[in-house]
């Protein structure tokens, strides 16, 4: 049965802005799209999800060993969470999210993913604020951070973010990883040569990767990037 052209899933006030979750039809290709909304702003679409794969299977793919712990910073729709959680390298995955809203909209199995994200005893999410997070002297070390919070990091989606992106921000963060670890950044900019640089400053071997996806709404070509670097000794 055809579902309706438009509902609104949820609705919070949060201290960002408003933040809507809601369900469309897109007539062109006859499918449910799930979007959210921050105030005016769109911040993600069930429609464009191939670079939040690409940032779990690209930083994963640089990490060794097995028994990954893995931090994602931003849970978002799922997309990038349960793509982790497809490599059966993965022995824990922590989520960590600073709206309560989006982990409620999962453990209520609004989304596609929830199910899977939710169900799955690897996964655990967390209320709580990953800036401050890396801020922090790290209780435990991960074998891949996996961040989608911002649109870049030269735009941030809060000021309170910007120190994470400086050299001095990077290397907490790399506290935060075993040595060898990987951290991969997604971001919605074409690769930052400046920010490159910067990465590579405290990182050994970054790179970004451009990941070009079909746009069924422009009926061109989009792309995300993807910055992965590791920890060295």
């Amino acid at each position: 049965m055809m579902s309706a052209r438009f509902e609104e899933l949820d609705w919070q006030e949060t201290p960002m802005g408003e933040l809507t979750l809601r369900r469309r039809r897109e007539p062109t290709l006859d499918i449910d799209v799930f979007e959210v909304k921050l105030g005016d702003e769109f911040l993600m679409s069930s429609l464009f999800t191939v670079a939040e794969v690409a940032l779990a299977d690209l930083g994963l793919a640089a990490a060794s060993g097995d028994d990954l712990r893995v931090l994602v910073g931003g849970l978002g729709l799922g997309y990038t969470a349960v793509a982790a959680l497809g490599n059966a390298r993965v022995a824990s995955l922590e989520v960590v999210d600073a709206l309560p809203a989006v982990i409620h909209w999962h453990e209520r199995g609004l989304l596609p993913v929830s199910a899977e994200l939710t169900g799955d005893i690897r996964t655990t999410l967390v209320l709580g604020d990953f800036f401050d997070l890396m801020r922090q002297k790290p209780t435990k070390q991960y074998d891949a951070i996996l961040l989608d919070v911002d649109h870049s990091p030269r735009h941030q989606l809060d000021p309170g973010h910007a120190d994470l992106y400086t050299e001095a921000g990077l290397e907490r963060l790399g506290s935060h990883l075993a040595v060898g670890g990987v951290f991969a950044l997604w971001s919605d900019d074409p690769p930052d040569d400046e920010f490159l640089a910067r990465l590579g400053s405290v990182f050994a071997g970054p790179i970004a990767h451009t990941v070009a996806f079909d746009n069924a709404l422009t009926g061109g070509v989009s792309s995300n990037t993807v910055y992965v670097a590791t920890r060295s000794a």
